[in-house]
């Protein structure tokens, strides 16, 4: 379950706290909304709950705050907004990275893809996916590591009538097999149909705390649904005999050819439609809202005996959620139950046998692992499924009835609680190789460098070491060392950009792991643009210029060492860079300035006068190291010192320790806060 207690934002200068002092909690086994006109704290009081803003107050999942939990995905699924992901990024590759980052097997990304419906959308773009697919992509996100608890911001939001339904349905089947499911909502009707327990937000203060029943009976406003094509008159005609009458009629003038009278019966309505000859589609009674300023669809004061208020209408609506939803006014809007089918009872019982439904509300059993996932249905009007709606009012009919399509969860897993170190490591390598960005990189490096090598090779007085890194002297650094500075600041830079491990941006977790495992990918690609670059390069000076220019040259191994240097200090400098100042810009800039800033600042200071000199210092490793190194390994190491203590070694090395003491230090901020 969850539990809030005192949740309180921060005050910004002369303006309130978004929400103050809310306290409620969310059981297992069943589903609470979080109800509140926009602006309300909903989203805010979320945020709070999930660590993501700063505040007083706390909250438990389970008994332990957020914090306290090694992996919090596991604990809860959370769906804030739109999926947190690449454009670029396919729907099955995004689930699969995440299936490595949380540590669960990759065929789990197959099964949440089929339970939401998106296998045959596996391929597709995650910015080609329409609004309705993104929520079922989001919800696989959240159900990916099968978490007890699942938290979901305005989980309907601009979604059709059927869609809303079916993710109702998924819901209701989480919390029947005991998990715990808070979401957010500003529609009262949504927040009665699909609970069962509201909490009520206004202003930022808890004002009701009410099973759906009772929110129901107590807060929701009785209304007559009309649909004729006449809407102008009748609605002015219905205003016009309320003045005449002395009642307090309300008049809302829906989308379309819609009207809610609020303070009438269908008597009433349809009585005046028959006296002035008005064609009425549809008369029925329904449960309104909870009065003025509660949702987007009534506002302002209403108005009692006058015109008839007209709202702006609404472009986001669907076509599919105008239609309204008939309710008798002596029952609750919606009969918060679903029905359990084992999978084993379906080849056991008679299939024209009723199901028998049972209340997740009334019996809460905890979450037992199987093989076979458990199959939930929300009940659901035949009319609504169907699109239909009748012409008068009908008696409701029966639960056996009322059976839609089956919802199954995807099954229970078993997730290792040992930490790997592989998964880090996995995760940085399906991120990487998503997307085409960091092989249009290499790409564009390599031709880059192979038309200077050309270019340099044709103007001559370039040495050789200088010539097969396509590197003029005009040049900071050459095109090989900027691929991979830009290929590394593309690590971290696109962790805030698309945040697929938080769920929030600019929220990405600073983990050791995460961080060794993009230094040890990007310090691999580093070495294999590099390795590539100078063969590309000697290639095509020997197609263009002959033999001589593809030469190898005669200190190799100091430049290889140089060269190898380069490249990987290039890459981490970008990555360390991006991860501090959480851009990708930043950490290119890092990268350039290091040859443009920090280089003229070491040659100076190697320059300057000194008592002491480094003299003879490759004899005296030699020396020392000879009986450790029989097979003339100290040559190596001699090499890796030379480069060491070159302007530009000392400057790369410089400017990674300054960097990675300057992660550590945000690292160690980011846990205190």
């Amino acid at each position: 379950m969850i539990q809030a207690f005192g949740l309180t934002s921060n005050a910004r200068k002369e303006h309130p706290p978004a929400i103050d002092d809310v306290s409620f909690e969310a059981r297992a086994g069943s589903v609470t909304a979080l109800l509140g006109a926009p602006g309300a704290g909903k989203t805010t009081a979320l945020r709070l709950m999930l660590e993501l803003q700063q505040g007083r107050g706390i909250s438990y999942f389970r008994g332990r705050p957020l914090h306290r939990i090694a992996h919090p995905s596991r604990e809860v699924g959370v769906l804030l907004g739109d999926v947190p992901g690449h454009p670029a990024r396919s729907v099955r590759g995004h689930l699969r990275m995440l299936c490595a980052a949380a540590g669960v097997p990759a065929r789990r990304a197959d099964e949440v893809l089929e339970v939401v419906g998106l296998v045959s959308l596996r391929d597709e773009r995650l910015g080609s996916l329409a609004r309705g697919m993104d929520r079922r992509l989001g919800l696989a996100c959240a159900l990916l590591s099968d978490p007890h608890t699942l938290v979901l911001d305005e989980p309907a939001d601009a979604l059709s009538a059927r869609e809303s339904r079916w993710l109702y349905g998924m819901l209701r089947a989480h919390a029947a097999q005991g998990g715990t499911v808070l979401f957010s909502t500003a529609e009262p009707k949504e927040a009665a149909r699909s609970a069962d327990r509201v909490v009520t937000l206004e202003q930022g203060r808890l004002v009701a705390d009410q099973e759906a029943g009772e929110f129901a009976r107590t807060r929701l406003r009785p209304r007559v649904a009309v649909r004729t094509p006449h809407a102008a008159r009748l609605a002015a005609l219905l205003a016009k005999e309320a003045r005449a009458a002395h009642r307090s009629v309300e008049v809302v003038r829906e989308d379309g050819n819609r009207l809610s009278v609020y303070g009438s019966t269908c008597a009433d309505v349809g009585e005046t439609a028959f006296r002035h000859d008005i064609l009425v589609h549809q008369l029925a009674d329904e449960i309104g809202d909870m009065g003025p300023g509660a949702g987007t669809s009534l506002q302002g004061e209403p108005e009692t005996g006058g015109e008839p208020r007209v709202p702006a209408p609404s472009a986001e609506r669907s076509e599919a959620a105008e239609e309204p939803e008939p309710v008798a006014q002596a029952h609750p809007p919606y009969e918060a139950q679903a029905t359990a089918v084992s999978p084993l009872r379906d080849t056991a019982v008679d299939p024209e046998a009723q199901p028998t439904t049972t209340s997740p509300s009334a019996t809460r059993s905890p979450r037992v692992p199987s093989t076979a996932p458990s199959r939930l249905v929300p009940l659901i009007d035949p009319e609504e499924a169907t699109g239909t709606l009748p012409r008068a009012r009908a008696p409701r009919p029966s639960r056996a009835a009322t059976l839609d399509t089956l919802s199954p969860l995807p099954p229970p897993i078993s997730v290792r609680s040992a930490p790997s170190p592989l998964r880090p490591l996995r995760y940085e390598l399906r991120r990487a190789t998503g997307i085409g960005t960091g092989f249009l990189t290499g790409a564009a490096v390599l031709v880059v460098s192979a038309l200077t090598a050309l270019l340099l090779a044709r103007i001559g007085h370039t040495p050789q070491s200088r010539l097969l890194a396509a590197w003029p002297r005009e040049l900071p650094l050459p095109p090989a060392a900027l691929g991979a500075g830009l290929l590394g600041a593309f690590a971290f830079g696109d962790e805030f950009r698309h945040p697929a491990l938080a769920a929030d941006r600019g929220t990405v977790p600073r983990r050791m792991g995460l961080l060794l495992a993009k230094l040890l990918v990007s310090a691999a690609t580093a070495l294999l643009l590099g390795f590539l670059t100078v063969g590309c390069d000697a290639e095509v000076l020997y197609l263009v210029y002959g033999r001589e220019l593809a030469q190898v040259p005669a200190d190799w191994l100091s430049a290889s060492a140089s060269w190898v240097g380069l490249v990987v200090g290039c890459a981490w400098a970008g990555v360390l860079a991006a991860g501090i100042f959480r851009s990708t810009t930043a950490g290119l800039a890092a990268v350039v300035a290091v040859p443009i800033l920090v280089v003229p600042l070491v040659h100076k200071a190697l320059e300057g006068p000194a008592v002491r000199a480094a003299a003879g210092f490759p004899l005296r490793l030699r020396q020392v190291f000879l009986l450790q190194w029989p097979f003339g390994g100290e040559r190596y190491l001699s090499a890796a010192a030379r480069v060491v203590v070159q302007p530009v070694g000392g400057a790369l090395a410089l400017s990674l320790t300054a960097l990675l003491c300057a992660y550590l230090l945000t690292t160690l901020r980011s846990r205190v806060r």
